[in-house]
């Protein structure tokens, strides 16, 4: 893979996030795994204004190359979610309204409908809340996304990997979409949550959802 091709593809997954409203103006970032560290968006700068020179690569350690812009404060948990997930290529994280007034009200989200199992389990778990831009929130993620590919952050926001930068942003595109759903269905009533049996059927069968059996 081109270094430079992914720093523009990240820049581009940045700018598509904000275009369809997942997050305003300059909160939320993106990254991807590279060699043995990552690449992200840089703090405080418009996305329309990014050139690829301006995402920074980070070491596993955290270190910046000299010179390099300043990182996405945020830089800590998008480490330890590469950590988490060994399968994980990119992460994507956003300030999306309806996983973030959930996020807010400190709210998971549950199998009140089968395509939770999206996120690779029964539920879209809320990771426990801590200052941004800390190590606390940083092990707090990464805890959560042990067995999830996505999870909700207290009164924060939510965060998605996947093996891709487009993956990643389907992924969170697909938590803001059950976000809204599930918000809207908590209007209406109680929701009926799918039990555990069920939801273990439904995980079986995500295993081969989609174009993953080649079919």
């Amino acid at each position: 893979m081109d270094e430079a091709w992914l720093r523009q593809q990240i820049i581009d997954t940045a700018l598509a996030m904000s275009g369809e409203g997942l997050s305003p103006g300059t909160s939320g970032n993106v990254s991807a795994r590279w060699k043995e560290g990552m690449l992200i968006t840089p703090t405080g700068m418009a996305y329309d204004d990014l050139i690829p020179e301006d995402i920074v690569f980070l070491e596993k350690n955290g270190e910046p190359l000299p010179g390099a812009r300043k990182p996405s404060s945020e830089w800590r948990f998008h480490l330890s979610a590469y950590g988490a997930r060994k399968d994980a290529g990119a992460v994507v994280h956003t300030h999306s309204r309806f996983a973030t007034a959930l996020a807010c009200a400190r709210k998971p989200i549950p199998a009140f409908h089968y395509m939770v199992a999206v996120a690779g389990g029964e539920d879209i778990p809320l990771a426990d809340y801590a200052t941004f831009g800390t190590r606390e929130l940083a092990d707090n993620v990464a805890a959560t996304l042990k067995d999830r590919s996505a999870c909700l952050m207290a009164n924060h926001g939510q965060i998605a990997c996947g093996a891709t930068l487009e993956a990643a942003l389907a992924l969170a595109r697909e938590v803001e979409a059950l976000a809204a759903q599930y918000v809207a269905v908590c209007q209406l009533g109680e929701p009926h949550i799918l039990d555990g049996e069920e939801m273990s059927r439904v995980l079986k069968r995500f295993e081969s959802y989609g174009q993953r059996d080649g079919g």
